[in-house]
């Protein structure tokens, strides 16, 4: 393993642009790279410059396509309630299709911004690849952050719809997630008009007049969306820093190069091969989660493990 790795590290410092181009072959472009590695802009270089992709395309549709439909793409445990779910990617498409649809009908459209403000539950996955399916730019804050720290990000994203739900579950009990939703949309100084809110039977919620949505009616009368062809460039996703020392600032990846790197890994790295399980102790609310607990695993076709309450 060392010498290959050795190997790969060389030939991607001596020929980038070959190098990650062979590593993009794995995936699915609605329209190929016209230059796989842009300097003409340096320091602000483009991967994949002209390239057409869909990341939820990758994660979801295309396995199904190859004959993965049975297989679980994700399983979620949640120890301290004593519940369990597996998800085919099947289901997983079946679903996230229609979470896309509910968002359409919210107005939202290709770069719109969305908070994802939820505990670790598989619709928090399932949002962020539905945000993905229609180009719109997911940006999920941390379920153990207060309403102080959601508000920030809400004044910096300024997200047209946020996605939440009524409780989460952890070690030192239920955690009211409205409530500090609407702690925080009372702090933001950008007022967010549109919720959807999943209610759970642990700890339902009000909703609010003529701003939430119950997500559970509004996906069950969902009309199921297809995915919306991006430039590679095009962000996928804001995850703000913690904010310690000063404002959280906002990271932004894109569609391709990253979809590129984390597919690469997969493989190279972990040694994570279509049909195996991994199980990464992150959050959601974090790059390792976004990375290896939703979009690795998924775009390599192996199935993922969420834990909620660890």
């Amino acid at each position: 393993m060392s010498q290959r790795y050795e190997k790969e590290y060389q030939q991607s410092l001596a020929e980038p642009e070959q190098f990650w181009a062979r590593a993009a072959e794995g995936l699915e472009w609605d329209q190929p790279a016209t230059r796989v590695l842009d300097d003409s802009d340096a320091p602000f270089y483009r991967w994949f410059a002209g390239a057409q992709f869909n990341t939820c395309h990758n994660a979801l549709d295309r396995h199904i396509v190859a004959g993965r439909g049975e297989q679980d793409a994700l399983i979620w445990d949640s120890p301290i309630t004593g519940q369990k779910a597996r998800y085919t990617y099947g289901q997983m498409l079946e679903r996230v299709s229609a979470i896309a649809g509910v968002l359409a009908q919210m107005g939202v459209t290709t770069g719109d911004r969305v908070i994802i403000y939820m505990p670790m539950i598989p619709e928090a996955a399932m949002a962020m690849l539905a945000c993905a399916r229609i180009g719109a730019i997911h940006s999920v804050v941390f379920g153990g952050f207060a309403a102080p720290e959601l508000a920030k990000r809400i004044d910096d994203a300024t997200p047209d719809v946020i996605l939440s739900a009524s409780c989460g579950v952890e070690p030192s009990g239920v955690v009211d997630y409205k409530k500090l939703l609407d702690q925080a949309i009372g702090m933001a100084g950008h007022k967010v008009t549109r919720c959807l809110i999943l209610q759970r039977d642990i700890g339902r919620c009000e909703l609010t007049e003529r701003r939430d949505v119950d997500w559970a009616s509004a996906e069950a009368q969902a009309r199921p969306v297809g995915c919306v062809s991006l430039d590679a460039q095009h962000p996928l996703y804001i995850l703000y820093t913690s904010g310690t020392t000063g404002l959280p600032k906002g990271i932004v990846r894109d569609h391709g190069g990253h979809a590129v790197a984390l597919s690469w890994s997969m493989h190279n790295i972990y040694g994570i091969e279509p049909g195996e399980v991994m199980f990464t102790a992150s959050d959601v609310g974090w790059v390792v989660g976004h990375s290896y607990i939703v979009y690795g695993p998924l775009l390599a076709g192996a199935t993922t493990v969420m834990l909620e309450g660890k």
